[in-house]
């Protein structure tokens, strides 16, 4: 039961497989291509992709219905493997940095190709090419040796150096694609060894896995080489839900100092869409900004306002983080509602306003030190900003907060 189940998600997996495989080697070629250290490892899926497309049933037969035989298919299938199996060794022979060494794995490489294509032109008549076709292998067993032997020596040698390195890096990313790559590397390790006992001892057992094999290493190899783009994708995500949650707060600041700003402003839904600076830096840019609108409204808050604050966020029942940003909610929005209407610091000390507290922003011990911790810091303001709390907030200068709500 449990071996058909495998043998049929293994052929099933075929397509997904390919598609998966060709969809990784093309969104990461541009920059794959641009940085030396990586381009071997992309040609290697590149050329696993293309050999494993043209091993679909779909390729093969349409091959066969055009010319009568698959055999060129077949032949250009196995010397794209190959190509595969040098720009492996090609990868992991990066660290070394050897020139001698990489030329020897294109001479390698080439001479491997040069070999079988000998192989294949000077056997017999053979229709396609098959470990288990009738009569013996075809073209030859030296054909199916040689192909079986490269393929071998080049997934032990990334499997050694993947897991080497897995092992000792600190970087946890690359961590994930390396063990990521030695799984993949594995299963196809598992797919060669089973047409070896096959080619050798005919153990016939294996045949029916071998889909699933190579299928799987099509699946990790190419969510190997991903790891960079899922990681950029869940950084833009995690970015645009930080602009859409600080948009609020940073809309009400800007409006009142809007100088700040540093390129035009625009509506919620087109900044997202249509930045006008690089997605990466439209987070951190919009922090920047109500920072600096912040301290630009310091100079509107007085020193008795935070002690009025205070006492109208104690009344809510709030933690001590939500009493914290909702405190200097109630302060923006009066300090932004003073530089609207054109009421200095000095203007409101005039009044009477308690004493005995400094601006909030002036005095804060805990203010965030790190890029996370401002972040987290300006996103908690941003929600107090428009809690009840903050919206009922309306103090009079005799020093007793009133709560009917400004509706600001």
């Amino acid at each position: 039961m449990l071996s058909s189940y495998l043998t049929g998600f293994g052929t099933w997996l075929a397509y997904p497989g390919c598609l998966c495989i060709c969809i990784a080697a093309l969104l990461r070629a541009a920059p794959s291509l641009r940085s030396a250290d990586q381009r071997g490892l992309w040609l290697a899926v590149a050329t696993a992709g293309v050999a494993m497309v043209l091993d679909l049933p779909v390729v093969t037969g349409t091959a066969r219905d055009l010319t009568g035989t698959g055999h060129a298919v077949d032949l250009v299938r196995n010397l794209t493997g190959v190509v595969s199996a040098g720009a492996v060794l090609f990868f992991v022979s990066a660290p070394v940095g050897s020139r001698r060494l990489r030329a020897g794995l294109f001479g390698a490489t080439g001479t491997v190709m040069v070999v079988l294509t000998v192989l294949d032109l000077t056997a017999p008549a053979h229709p396609a090419h098959s470990v288990i076709a009738a009569g013996g292998p075809a073209p030859s067993f030296a054909y199916w040796l040689t192909l079986i032997g490269t393929h071998m020596v080049a997934n032990a040698v990334c499997l050694i150096v993947c897991c080497w390195y897995g092992l000792r890096t600190d970087d946890r990313l690359l961590a994930a694609a390396l063990w990521l790559f030695a799984a993949g590397t594995a299963f196809a390790g598992l797919f060669w060894t089973g047409r070896l006992l096959r080619l050798v001892l005919d153990v016939e057992w294996v045949w029916p896995y071998l889909p699933l094999m190579i299928n799987l290493h099509a699946v990790l190899r190419a969510t190997a080489i991903l790891v960079p783009t899922v990681v950029a994708l869940v950084r833009a995500v995690t970015d645009a839900r930080t602009v859409w949650s600080l948009w609020p707060l940073w809309h009400a600041l800007v409006g009142a100092v809007p100088h700040v700003v540093l390129t035009g402003r625009r509506t919620r839904l087109l900044e997202l869409l249509w930045p006008p600076i690089p997605r990466r830096l439209l987070a951190y840019r919009k922090l920047i900004e109500i920072r600096d609108a912040m301290l630009e409204l310091d100079h509107y808050v007085p020193s008795g306002l935070t002690l009025l604050a205070r006492d109208h966020v104690r009344r809510h029942g709030l933690t001590p983080a939500q009493a914290d940003a909702a405190v200097l909610a109630c302060v923006m929005k009066e300090a932004r509602r003073a530089k609207l209407a054109g009421v200095s610091r000095c203007a409101m000390e005039a009044e009477s306003f308690p004493r005995g507290a400094a601006p909030l922003l002036l005095t804060r011990q805990d203010h965030p030190t790190t890029l996370t911790a401002e972040k987290t810091h300006l996103i908690d303001l941003a929600r107090a900003y428009t809690s009840p709390p903050a919206r009922s907030f309306a103090p009079t200068p005799s020093g007793r907060g009133a709560a009917s709500a400004r509706g600001d």
